[in-house]
């Protein structure tokens, strides 16, 4: 009985074995192996690598970013699931080389010249010929030159008949196609033996065999523990080196899902000075880093520059220009009060670093942490809606319109003026939750197209979101003292007050108080409304105010004042008048801070309209102001950095090797056709007959035309040829 299950067991494993291997080195399973990877190297394209885990969580959500972590889509490169699917590709490609190369090669050597005659009557390009008057061994050799002239390989062959010595004359041509197969399956192979070699994986191997650990606390690079570390005779890597000007690094950052992996370099690069050259709109044309490599073994300082495409090699290290940064540039705001409290001051930083202020308004200390500056800003203000969106009969302009859209690929249907915007600055204000804001601030002021300049000040509540940008005015003295000082005169009454007293002595004739007493009451009472004041106002809590009662002033709240308190049909008539109002007490108001501040007051001309238009919207979109204070930059000393992507890839060659294959092999099996010729030469009646039958893996037009030129050729006669009918009925 044992006997027995020990023999089936015996003849089970080589059936399985065999199973196996022919599954691995199918053409079906490659296939499959092949679209998966595709599949993969799409979503590894289409989402970022290596980000951050809250970065996940911000752009798809909790949901989602689990689901990606737990399917290593973050990482899909270096994925077990990934590499696995490389290791059985290259098995399965190997496998169909290793079964069917050794066949190729020897269909190489091999002429078949022991076919059959009847054999040939089987082909579908075949012909039967007298030769009347030339012996078989002589038209075999005059027929085996004129092939080798042409091309071909020859083997003659010497057959005994009954009725004397006939002769085979066998040729092949296009033997490449097959070494064409190999070298396409060979490279294959290749590319995926240098992608496993330039990947993730050996690093992987020696996190998962060599103890190496991601790090994923701050500190100074010097602090970082040893098993954090790689060693600089790491084979393969591929990390990012920051070098600051006037600095030099030796260490490489490889990014990695949950941290970082530190990566010794043998060199040091010092960066002695980072350039950058602009077209004359202000757009980058170059950039480049002149260093100086220090080998850390010799003491050697190699000089050299790294342009964008122009890498340079050291050690088998590739350093390529990747990006820049900021390397610690020193900057000076000044703190501009939005709310009453606040209290201007100055404030230095770099950036990277952090501050923390007290006095703020609010009573509450928060921290101002320097984020970004940027000395150039390069934006789009051509009119992209210039042409119309042909909702107008009277603006649409067929053939502008189609001319627009032919031509070069990069030709844009809307107009485009670059322009340089100047400086800006970019900084988070923590509150003491933790909770951060980020803001961005132009140095300069902007001429938008509506000839106001404004100051734009951007911010957003997360870096998922748009920035958000409050319009400034520019006051008549270049700065934005005079938008301020109305914004903090519009929160305060009495200012309010003595601003409504001042715009109904002039709107009113003095002969007429009671009508003067009247529209300062509704003066005043659309000032509050405008300022957020709704207790000033005495309307109820839903006039005036937002969702649970809190203040909302601006235009909304005038909005919502006339929808609940104005019947519908007076509602245009009515806001006019308000919006009148309103415009007149702001106008003096500006004009009394204006007074306060020593300044002569605001002429009535085309540019103080500009002005006060653009300020009454400012101070509107001025309510929703997340922050009490503004910060201006005043001044900056720009440092630069160079982002370097450091690189040893010994598998580099070897893809390049199997892309050459690849390109070989493709070519050699779509474009060289393996064709074999056989003509037999029979004695017949003092001559001989000749057989003539060719076949090619391609049946297409060139090979019945070749097959006719060779027939004339060859056999020098014209006679009926015999052609097989070819399958399903279809034409010869």
């Amino acid at each position: 009985m044992s006997d027995t299950s020990l023999g089936h067991g015996h003849a089970w494993r080589p059936h399985a074995t065999r199973s196996m291997t022919e599954l691995l080195a199918s053409m079906r399973f490659a296939i499959a192996l092949l679209t998966v990877i595709c599949i993969a190297s799409v979503i590894g394209t289409v989402l970022k690598q290596h980000e951050p885990v809250t970065n996940y969580v911000n752009q798809f959500g909790p949901f989602w970013a689990d689901l990606f972590l737990a399917l290593k889509l973050n990482a899909v490169y270096s994925a077990w699931w990934f590499l696995l699917i490389l290791a059985f590709l290259v098995v399965s490609t190997s496998l169909c080389i290793a079964r069917h190369a050794p066949k190729y090669i020897a269909d190489l050597r091999n002429y078949k010249e022991n076919i059959r005659e009847k054999s040939l009557q089987a082909f579908h390009h075949k012909a039967t010929v007298p030769l009347a008057g030339e012996a078989p061994q002589a038209a075999a050799q005059r027929i085996g030159q004129l092939l080798v002239s042409g091309g071909w390989k020859v083997r003659l062959q010497q057959r005994p008949t009954p009725a004397g010595d006939g002769w085979m004359v066998a040729a092949k041509a296009g033997a490449a196609n097959k070494l064409g197969y190999i070298a396409a399956h060979s490279a294959i192979v290749l590319v995926c033996l240098g992608g496993l070699l330039d990947g993730d994986l050996i690093v992987r191997a020696q996190m998962w065999f060599g103890g190496k650990t991601p790090y994923a606390g701050g500190g100074l690079i010097a602090e970082v523990k040893p098993e954090h570390r790689l060693s600089e005779r790491n084979p393969t890597f591929r990390g990012n080196l920051v070098v600051a000007e006037g600095t030099q690094s030796a260490t490489a950052i490889l990014t990695q899902s949950d941290g970082v992996l530190l990566q010794e370099l043998p060199f040091s690069v010092e960066l002695k000075k980072f350039v950058v050259e602009h077209y004359s709109t202000g757009m980058p044309k170059l950039f480049a880093s002149d260093i100086v490599i220090h080998d850390r073994a010799t003491g050697k300082a190699t000089p050299a520059r790294v342009e964008v495409n122009h890498p340079v090699s050291y050690q088998g290290v590739e350093i390529y220009q990747s990006s820049f940064d900021d390397g610690g540039s020193e900057v000076k705001l000044h703190a501009r009060p939005m709310v009453p409290g606040a209290q201007p001051f100055d404030v230095e930083g770099v950036i990277g670093g952090s501050t923390r202020l007290t006095h703020t308004g609010l009573g509450e200390a928060m921290t101002l942490e320097f984020t970004g500056l940027r000395v150039l800003n390069v934006e789009n203000f051509g009119d992209a809606g210039a042409a119309g969106s042909g909702a107008d009969v009277r603006k649409v302009d067929l053939r502008e319109s189609i001319e627009s859209r032919l031509g070069a690929g990069n030709k844009t249907v809307g107009k485009r003026e670059l322009r340089n915007v100047g400086p800006s600055i970019s900084y988070k204000l923590r509150d003491a939750a933790g909770q951060a804001r980020e803001f961005h601030n132009f140095m300069l002021p902007v001429d938008t197209g509506d000839g106001q300049p404004v100051f734009l000040l951007g911010v957003r509540e997360t870096p998922s979101e748009p920035l958000r940008y409050l319009r400034v005015p520019v006051d008549a003295e270049g700065g934005m003292d005079g938008f301020l000082r109305m914004r903090l005169a519009l929160a305060d009454p009495q200012q309010r007050e003595q601003a409504v007293r001042r715009y109904a002595a002039v709107a009113v004739d003095g002969s007429r108080p009671e009508l003067a007493a009247q529209l300062a009451l509704s003066a005043g009472r659309a000032l509050a409304l405008f300022a957020g004041d709704v207790a000033a106002t005495g309307a109820a809590a839903d006039d005036g105010a937002g969702s649970g009662g809190r203040p909302r002033g601006g235009l909304q709240a005038i909005s919502d004042f006339m929808e609940a308190n104005v019947p519908e049909a007076e509602r245009s008539r009515a806001s006019e008048v308000l919006v009148r109002i309103l415009n007149g007490a702001l106008f003096e108001l500006a004009q009394m801070t204006r007074e306060r501040a020593g300044l002569a007051p605001l002429p009535q001309d085309e540019s103080t309209r500009a002005f006060m238009t653009q300020a009454v919207l400012s101070l509107s979109d001025a309510q929703a102001y997340p922050a009490p204070l503004v910060f201006e930059l005043r001044d900056f000393r720009q440092v630069q950095a160079s982002v370097f992507q450091v690189a040893r890839a010994p598998g580099k060659n070897v893809v390049y090797l199997g892309c050459a294959l690849l390109i070989l092999g493709v070519f050699a099996m779509l474009y060289v056709r393996d064709r074999r010729l056989w003509v037999w030469l029979a004695p017949e009646g003092g001559g001989a007959r000749a057989t003539m039958a060719l076949s090619a893996n391609r049946r297409t037009l060139d090979t019945d035309r070749e097959f006719a030129q060779l027939r004339t050729q060859l056999l020098e006669a014209e006679t009926e040829t015999e052609t097989a009918q070819p399958p399903h009925g279809g034409t010869p």
